[in-house]
């Protein structure tokens, strides 16, 4: 059997790699190990402590039940908030970026 195999620049060679490897700069990934760890801290910690919490009351429930019950659940949309307001701006400093670095004429590629 013959096995043809595409040339390094052809379309199907750039298809088969997931991801440029400059969209995991340094930046990116040390929000995603923040936000990771305040999503860990919040759903083990604060969760695991919410017992000592039931001397106070809010609403008739005692404080345990909110942060358990409501609070990890809004810390996490409030990761998720941050982080895509993150990216957004991560991605316009890199197209100022890259619009200052193109030779003037030629738009950026991107």
């Amino acid at each position: 059997m013959i096995r043809v195999t595409p040339a390094p620049d052809s379309t199907s060679a750039k298809a088969a790699r997931p991801f440029a490897p400059d969209l995991h700069d340094a930046r990116h990934l040390q929000l995603k190990g923040v936000l990771l760890l305040v999503w860990a801290a919040v759903s083990f910690g604060v969760c695991f402590f919410a017992r000592d919490l039931h001397h106070w009351v809010v609403a008739g429930w005692p404080l345990g039940y909110w942060v358990a019950a409501q609070g990890a659940v809004v810390v996490f949309m409030v990761i998720v908030v941050v982080y895509a307001m993150a990216m957004s701006r991560f991605e316009r400093q890199d197209q100022q970026s890259a619009s200052a670095i193109a030779p003037p004429g030629q738009p950026p590629h991107g």
